[in-house]
């Protein structure tokens, strides 16, 4: 009796140590590796806090009950959900609602409302749904890109999170074990509505909607989304194993291991994170084994694990567990493909995920969040970007093996969702939908017979590919709309929406052959960001997919722009002259406008972003050279990889969608309007910070996202969220 009220105390223990998450004992961040820290000292500082918690939990439960005893006193709705489906093309849903193949959401615009939805300058989605979340544009949220580039070095960095590893280190022999803490810092800035809510008694949950990671602490529940990384600190990393030494490496997004046969054996390892608790940082490795058991089937061998490869067939998640000394383990999961065993042997395998189930770093809030999904459905992806466009991108995997990956993750994004709809009786729940995003992007090639990435593809099978996933959407609207109550409020949205890919831009080398740019002697390529670029003679530079940066002297390590007449004269200059700019390859306009920043962006972190954004044609975009900061020879290419439709063009050009069951009355609704509109919903009034409206009160101006007037956010909603990691 006294040992089961024990262990029944242990139990307690150990959740409660979850409610309130302790500090790190594992961290993991883009291109910085992974280091991981135990100890008995831990151990039992945790359990003590957990203790603590356990006898504080009756208090804080009171005081939480008696401060938001009015939380829903003023509200307008018991509930509101938003389903995101990212990307959505208002060109391509209103072909098919015309032709009666969107019946669900045919029936949401009858009974409420349908609009564009102004998007976001750029209109990318880290951006994007960070105006979603916060109700600022990217002057007050400080996410411009997917990257942001460092001032006093030039080399890019993730916008969104930066990974801190500990100053202090104690020596033993060839480890070197962290002393302090380790820190992963959110870099968007400003609350977002759901923290708000929180505050004031409503709870919420927030799945998978961008720029989530690490998890903000808030009055809900939380799984992180876009810029989560894999195992190897990357934003996602597949591996081809092959015996043929003969491949080439992969170029982009991938790595090639050379593995060996001897008979009907394949012997290889996996590559696992940097370990960081050694002091030469080497990558972990796992040992396998792969028996070749017919031409169609093998049999893969990790430690005590048997996998069944069989040939053109995904596997369940995979346990892949990396020693990194001392007893140590570092836990992630993959998904396995074979393509061949013969004349020689290849083997896919996704990026490693986190393992949701022991999550090296928080990928949820409550840090348990992630491990109750995982033991209710099962394993399931937790990257950021988790559809692995590259491995089509490189030829590694056919169109048919992506399309699987991809409805794969949504089968398990939709069990989540539901069950997350389920659970929330009031309040608010959302989802972002990826599959809509990845599948344009890979495919929007086969709605133009002409287009240049189908040289060598297949093109006329995967004709209605799109179309088909539009309807597959369409009947995810129909199932969630029978979960929705008379009094709950419905939204269906996208952050932006999709055109073709034809051509690319390589600004950096328009900028060197017109001067503005300029090469180190002798330099006539530049290797990836911009090795080879003569900064002290450089006045201005093409970085990311979003604009052009000028080389401001205070600014950047060695800018040549003087603040004032000379930087305002420059950016003039500049938008002059590429506005308009047209392709000598065929005549057309290929940027319909530069915009200034200034004249965009309302915030104080407006000078952290581009100085001028691109506003590219339809059929245009920054090119994958110029995305990287390689800059040649050439200023217009064709894109001839899978990856052929894009959204990074003018904002004008690619707004996004929304339906809802109430009539919108708003005459121009952006993506501003929905934090406000949901907080208008529950009664709570928006902070004065916040630049749009509720869409439901009317406004025939709407909430315009350029040219507004300067305001300088409050001084209290900005803010870097510094996140303690919990092992």
């Amino acid at each position: 009796m006294r040992r089961n009220f024990c262990l029944t105390i242990l139990t307690a223990l150990v959740i409660f140590m979850f409610f309130d998450a302790q500090p790190a004992l594992a961290y993991i961040g883009p291109g910085a590796g992974f280091a991981f820290l135990t100890s008995f000292l831990m151990l039992f500082a945790s359990f003590f806090m957990a203790f603590v918690t356990m006898l504080t939990l009756p208090i804080r439960i009171l005081f939480k009950s008696f401060k938001h005893r009015k939380a829903f006193a003023n509200t307008k709705t018991n509930r509101v959900v938003i389903l995101g489906l990212d990307g959505l093309e208002p060109t391509i849903t209103e072909r098919l609602l015309k032709e009666g193949k969107l019946p669900n959401l045919q029936q949401l615009k009858e009974q409420g409302a349908y609009s564009h939805l102004q998007t976001s300058y750029p209109a990318l989605s880290p951006v994007a749904w960070s105006a979603f979340a916060t109700g600022v544009n990217a002057g007050g949220h400080n996410i411009f890109d997917f990257l942001s580039r460092h001032k006093q070095s030039y080399l890019p960095e993730l916008s969104s999170s930066k990974v801190g590893s500990s100053t202090r280190c104690l020596s033993l022999g060839q480890y070197e074990i962290p002393l302090g803490k380790p820190i992963v810092k959110f870099l968007r800035r400003s609350k977002s509505f759901w923290t708000i809510l929180g505050q004031n008694g409503i709870f919420s949950h927030v799945l998978r909607v961008p720029i989530t990671f690490p998890p903000e602490k808030f009055n809900g529940a939380m799984l992180s989304a876009m810029c989560a990384p894999d195992l190897w600190g990357t934003q996602g990393t597949f591996s081809l194993f092959t015996t043929d030494d003969s491949v080439d490496p992969i170029k982009e997004g991938g790595d090639t291991s050379i593995v060996s046969r001897q008979g009907n054996k394949v012997t290889g390892f996996i590559k696992g994170p940097e370990n960081s608790i050694k002091k030469n940082k080497e990558q972990m490795k796992l040992p396998f084994v792969a028996t070749i058991v017919s031409d169609d089937e093998a049999e893969l061998q990790l430690g005590k694990q048997k996998i069944t490869l069989k040939k053109n067939t995904y596997t369940d998640w995979v346990e892949l567990k990396f020693k990194a000394g001392f007893g140590i383990k570092v836990q992630g999961i993959a998904r396995f493909y074979l393509l061949d065993t013969k004349p020689h042997f290849r083997l896919y395998m996704t990026p490693i995920n986190i393992d949701p189930e022991t999550p090296a770093l928080p990928i949820s809030f409550p840090f348990f969040y992630s491990v109750y999904l995982s033991k209710l459905f099962g394993k399931y992806a937790t990257l950021g970007l988790a559809e692995d466009t590259w491995s089509l991108n490189e030829g590694i995997l056919n169109e048919e093996a992506f399309l699987e990956q991809a409805y794969l993750i949504h089968e398990e994004r939709e069990k989540q969702f539901f069950h997350a709809l389920e659970k929330t009786k009031r309040g608010f729940c959302a989802v972002v939908v990826d599959a809509t995003d990845r599948i344009q992007h890979m495919f929007f090639r086969t709605l133009e017979d002409n287009h240049p990435a189908n040289k060598g593809k297949e093109t006329e099978k995967y004709k209605n590919v799109i179309e088909d996933m539009y309807i597959r959407m369409d009947g995810l609207v129909g199932r969630t709309m029978e979960k929705i109550g008379k009094d709950d409020i419905f939204i269906v949205m996208s952050d932006h929406g999709f055109k073709s890919f034809r051509r690319g831009i390589n600004l950096n080398v328009w900028l060197k052959e017109n001067g503005y740019l300029t090469l180190k002697e002798g330099v006539e390529t530049t290797g990836e960001f911009f090795q080879g670029v003569d900064w002290p003679k450089t006045k201005a530079y093409a970085f990311g997919l979003a604009g052009i940066y000028l080389n401001v002297k205070g600014r950047e390590k060695d800018g040549t722009v003087e603040k004032g007449a000379e930087y305002e004269q420059l950016k003039a200059e500049l938008i002059e002259k590429l506005s308009g700019l047209t392709d000598p390859g065929n005549g057309d306009v290929a940027i319909t406008e530069m915009y200034d920043a200034q004249k965009i962006y309302n915030g104080p972190y407006t000078n952290d972003g581009p100085d001028i954004i691109s506003g590219y044609n339809e059929g245009y975009r920054i090119s994958w050279n110029g995305a990287t900061g390689v800059v040649d020879d050439v200023i217009f290419d064709d894109n001839t990889k899978a990856w052929s439709g894009d959204h990074c063009i003018d904002p004008k050009l690619v707004p996004g969608v929304i339906f809802a069951n109430r009539k919108i009355e708003m005459g121009k609704p952006s993506l501003l309007d929905i934090a406000p509109t949901v907080l208008d919903l529950f009664g709570v009034q928006k902070p004065g910070y916040m630049r749009g409206r509720s869409i439901f009160v009317g406004d025939t101006n709407g909430a315009a996202n350029v040219a507004l007037p300067k305001v300088v956010a409050d001084s209290k909603a900005p803010h870097e969220e510094v996140v303690e990691v919990s092992g």
